[in-house]
């Protein structure tokens, strides 16, 4: 089942992104053990509407939709540039376009997940 959402442009990311998790079981093992935490992305695109996905990397190593306790929150257009390797985490935070809920040494964990996702994801 796709999670891409057709208001949401970069939300095919999440697609490629559970691709990359579960194209090889090492590699989605080091990633939990990595990460080991639940990720939230709230999103919001250009007309207001606000979505969510997670990627759990505490456990199962999955993507999907909604909530999760440990969070971030950015507009749909920059999502897109982060996951596109076009910006960074660290540059979008600073600039007050990411805001992270919960422990941002966490946060710092997804970027090797994203960077994976870049090659798969056509935003």
């Amino acid at each position: 089942m796709s999670l891409k959402s057709d208001s949401f442009p970069s939300s095919v990311a999440f697609d490629a992104i559970a691709q990359s998790l579960q194209a090889d079981a090492a590699e989605r093992k080091d990633a939990v053990k990595k990460g080991n935490a639940v990720f939230s992305f709230n999103l919001k695109n250009t007309a207001g509407e606000t979505e969510s996905w997670f990627i759990d990397l505490k456990k199962d190593g999955v993507v999907g939709k909604g909530d999760a306790p440990e969070g971030g929150k950015a507009n749909d257009e920059d999502f897109g540039k982060l996951v596109n390797g076009k910006t960074q985490a660290q540059r979008l935070f600073m600039s007050g376009k990411l805001k992270v809920k919960g422990d941002v040494m966490k946060a710092t964990k997804m970027e090797p997940i994203l960077k994976k996702a870049q090659t798969k994801a056509k935003l």
